[in-house]
């Protein structure tokens, strides 16, 4: 992430003044969790990538600060409405908004979010990220729905699953360079691209999440977590596949009724591994990153191409 920091970084600057002036509000109690919210912020990942694109496709202007405010007030506001719907009590080693005001306030701050992106929109008139942007929160709610469906009966097939993280993690992502794009060029084909970019990038960061789970690193959540939630990933749909009926069997019985059983997790874990759920998840992964950086190749090489090829890079070797 460096090297867009420094060719970002005046940008990155300026995007953040932008997104505090954003959040400001006239209730005591919602200014209070507002400000909770930007002393937490994280590494503004996907204002980055609309930045990047909006510079790659010309430059950046008050229309690509606009719209990385857009896409960061509606990823926070998902990450908000999430950590209720997990009951998740921490959000990047820190008490989430529910843990600390409880879910009520939660939920009516992530709507807030929501609607001062969709406002923010409207009053600058910038109608086509209105549009990305909706899109986006429309495949978001799809996807999570689709997966809650899938995951009673545990019977997700490879097919489905990439469904699953294109709609539901891909989206957000691929709205933050289409919209970027969108600020900077009056180009369909440029919108097109990005989107399709930004896709790629978003299905190799999942399955990065994915293999999170089957390592050892401290990567802020407990490895086997995504077995205790009944989250068919995709190491497991692929081991599933790829082991005699016996450990499938004994697979399913875990996931569906000793996933809260240590012992048990871990030897799913086990069987996982020596089926080759993670280096197929690892190949595919490294697949999404190299079509993703085949779309650059179509725009000149300059600093913000190659900081953004950093960016892609960055998705698939982060340690948390």
């Amino acid at each position: 992430m460096d090297a867009a920091y420094k060719i970002i970084g005046p940008e990155l600057k300026a995007f953040e003044q932008y997104f505090a002036a954003s959040l400001k509000s006239q209730n005591p109690l919602l200014d209070r969790v507002l400000k909770f919210i930007i002393k937490r912020k994280g590494k503004q990942m996907r204002p980055m990538f609309v930045l990047l694109a909006a510079k790659i496709c010309g430059s950046v202007s008050e229309p690509a600060y606009h719209a990385a405010a857009l896409i960061e007030l509606l990823h926070t506001a998902t990450l908000v409405h999430d950590d209720v719907v997990d009951n998740s009590m921490l959000r990047r080693n820190f008490f989430s908004i529910n843990a600390l005001w409880k879910n009520k306030i939660a939920v009516l701050v992530g709507d807030y979010l929501l609607s001062k992106g969709l406002l923010l929109a409207v009053e600058k008139e910038t109608f086509e990220l209105l549009r990305i942007t909706s899109q986006a929160v429309r495949e978001m709610s799809e996807g999570e729905l689709l997966q809650i469906e899938k995951a009673r009966r545990l019977d997700i097939t490879e097919e489905v699953y990439f469904d699953i993280i294109r709609a539901k993690t891909a989206s957000l992502l691929a709205a933050a360079c289409s919209a970027g794009a969108q600020a900077a060029s009056n180009l369909p084909e440029d919108v097109a691209r990005f989107r399709l970019f930004g896709e790629k990038v978003g299905i190799a960061f999942q399955i990065k999440d994915d293999l999170f789970d089957y390592g050892q690193e401290d990567v802020g959540k407990p490895t086997g977590n995504d077995i205790r939630e009944k989250k068919m990933t995709l190491p497991l749909i692929y081991a599933l596949q790829h082991m005699d009926k016996a450990n499938r069997r004994r697979v399913i019985y875990t996931v569906k009724n000793n996933n809260n059983d240590k012992h048990k997790v871990r030897e799913v874990i086990d069987l996982v591994h020596a089926s080759g759920g993670i280096e197929y998840a690892r190949r595919m992964m490294l697949q999404y990153r190299e079509e993703a950086l085949e779309i650059l190749k179509y725009y000149p090489e300059t600093e913000a191409r190659r900081a953004m090829e950093s960016l892609v890079n960055y998705v698939i070797e982060r340690r948390y």
